[in-house]
């Protein structure tokens, strides 16, 4: 099982779900203060070992199927920073392999094993996907666009780095909750290829806040990430 301890913070590259952090101020009178984050259980840290080590192979093989060429030597890590808000994403180290690193908070939030199984096979499927590379070039295409915009009209350094600066972010998020949809796909097949059940696995959604449709949001609405499970999980 390739997984450890990670104490160090992580670039946040694709981040599949987020509580709310818990409020810092005393709560006003008659309010409940904000819960601290989880801590899990001996068991849920062993749960979640064990869905490592059956998702981590079929994760692998499914990336050299489809992605050939590509670094599938997964690196499943876990952050053990007390008081973090739950939160799982995927990122890549300094040589490339792929990382899929998720908090104390997250595994003890997964109510069962199919949960941590789909986010798992979740985070995967970014990498499989190239959402990461994806992500960069909008964001490199949408600071040239918006930026060459404002050198056209005659502003000044100052202002055609602020426009670079939103372009990048819009070009970001051009393409998020595609992404995203297609990690919920491709994570489907994934965790239902492990002998998980997906659609019971995305029942996560139901735990974070709704995004909705928000104009440039990066996650689409939770009850569109579960038609989406659900009608691949069918045609399987």
């Amino acid at each position: 099982m390739r997984w450890i301890a990670l104490v160090c913070a992580f670039a946040l590259s694709a981040c599949v779900a987020t509580t709310q952090a818990p409020s810092p101020q005393k709560p006003a009178p008659g309010r409940q203060a904000a819960k601290k984050p989880a801590v899990p259980s001996q068991a849920q840290m062993e749960s979640f070992s064990r869905v490592v080590r059956t998702m981590e192979p079929v994760a692998e093989r499914e990336c050299r199927r489809r992605a050939q060429g590509l670094n599938c030597d997964f690196k499943v890590v876990v952050d053990r920073r007390p008081g973090q808000p739950a939160n799982a994403f995927q990122t890549l180290d300094k040589t490339g392999r792929p990382i899929l690193a998720f908090n104390l908070a997250f595994i003890a939030s997964a109510r069962n094993p199919h949960e941590l199984a789909f986010v798992m096979g979740h985070e995967a499927a970014h990498h499989i996907s190239g959402h990461i590379a994806r992500q960069r070039q909008n964001a490199t295409a949408g600071a040239i666009l918006l930026g060459g915009i404002a050198a056209i009209t005659g502003a000044g350094s100052g202002t055609i780095s602020t426009a670079q600066d939103i372009g990048a972010t819009v070009g970001a998020r051009t393409y998020s909750k595609d992404f995203e949809l297609e990690a919920d796909a491709l994570g489907t097949i994934i965790t239902k290829r492990a002998g998980y059940n997906p659609v019971r696995g995305a029942q996560f959604f139901t735990q974070i806040p709704d995004p909705g449709d928000r104009f440039l949001g990066t996650h689409p609405p939770n009850a569109q990430r579960m038609e989406t499970v659900i009608r691949v999980n069918n045609s399987l």
